[in-house]
């Protein structure tokens, strides 16, 4: 799966701003404004140009009859502007197989059949979470998100992408099993008090992060035991969105994913509580966006965690260690690392560094290898 290209991304921002300003017509100045830093995140691109490249990408789409220029900075979209039904607003559960190629989009949009706008439309500004279909895996419920609004999928005129709040995506730190007999509709409403007993199972505390080794109680005995009262709405949206909640998630979910081991030296130390001293580091960095997903996430030694961060080492799409040219003590870092300068990947694929936030990292960092 390749990153996010320039032309999808424009497409995206110009319907998604559209749809804010409730209307077609739109400027130039409104879109850099707006939604400039936002397609230069998600395409991992830091060029010294970016504003004359949406230029160009709208000049294209405008050959592609997309949007038609008015003069002066003006353009209006072709399209009919969506009309989203009144509905009233809830949780909803969004069915996607965890491992399928539009899961790898699943922090940006989802995308569904108009015939189930009406039951999305209740999930606009709302947390929705994520599903494994049955007969695609025994995940059940993993993951929560926000939605922002729903647009038209550019690239199929025929379908609707829910637009994902960025950042919002969170893997839960462990998955929640869904009960026999739910049906397989790909979007659902939930009520408040199912949606929070299932997120109050599927984050887990503190103290659950990678446990220690003599501790034999099985995961799935401890997800069913009884759960307290869980969070209203206010305190709902606090707890998905704290750092600390959502660091706690992505931890397990890394650490547990390379077996407690750094990816780059291939060290899986263990302290005497028995816990992993590796870290969870991402890719593409919450600063600027990145998600708390199993594939936006590495495990890495702390040392090489710290130039990870600061772009003095990185990976191809393919996995082999680069180190920068502005590293200093070369030497020193070639011991460190693995001596085939192969980083040490989860064999399945869906856990593996997806290749836009690799790209994203090292275009942000202007690695040079």
């Amino acid at each position: 799966m390749g990153g996010t290209n320039w032309s999808e991304a424009v497409e995206i921002a110009v319907a998604r701003l559209a749809g804010r300003l409730g209307q077609r017509q739109f400027t130039l100045q409104q879109l850099v404004d707006e939604e400039l830093p936002r397609i230069v995140r998600e395409t991992g691109s830091r060029g010294a140009t970016p504003e004359a490249t949406l230029r160009r990408e709208l000049q294209e789409l405008r050959d592609r009859d997309g949007i038609e220029f008015l003069g002066r900075g003006q353009y209006r979209l072709k399209a009919a502007p969506l009309i989203v039904p009144a509905t009233a607003p809830g949780p909803c559960v969004f069915m996607l197989a965890s491992g399928s190629a539009e899961a790898g989009q699943a922090d940006r949009f989802y995308r569904f059949d108009p015939g189930w706008l009406a039951t999305a439309t209740r999930a606009v500004r709302q947390w929705v979470l994520f599903q494994e279909p049955a007969d695609a895996g025994p995940r059940g419920y993993y993951a929560v998100a926000q939605v922002e609004q729903i647009v038209r999928d550019p690239a199929d005129p025929a379908m609707m992408q829910a637009l994902i709040v960025p950042g919002s995506y969170l893997e839960f730190g462990r998955d929640v099993q869904s009960p026999p007999g739910q049906g397989d509709a790909p979007i659902r409403p939930i009520s408040d008090a199912e949606f929070n007993r299932i997120i109050g199972l599927g984050l887990i505390e503190d103290d659950e992060v990678l446990p220690r080794e003599d501790k034999n109680e099985p995961v799935l005995e401890r997800v069913h035991e009884p759960q307290d009262e869980f969070l209203g709405p206010v305190e709902r949206e606090t707890m998905l969105t704290e750092r600390k909640v959502r660091d706690r998630q992505f931890r397990k979910r890394v650490i547990e994913a390379y077996d407690c081991r750094c990816a780059l030296t291939g060290m899986r130390l263990i302290n005497g509580g028995g816990r992993a001293e590796v870290q969870a580091a991402h890719i593409m960095s919450v600063e600027k966006g990145g998600p708390d997903r199993e594939n936006n996430g590495i495990a890495l030694s702390g040392t090489v965690h710290w130039m990870f961060d600061r772009g003095l080492i990185s990976l191809s799409d393919a996995g082999d260690i680069l180190l920068s040219s502005k590293i200093n003590d070369g030497e020193s870092v070639e011991k460190l690392i693995r001596p085939d300068r192969r980083a040490i990947l989860p064999a399945s694929g869906n856990l593996r560094p997806h290749p836009r936030y690799l790209a994203w990292h090292r275009e942000w960092h202007q690695f040079a290898a």
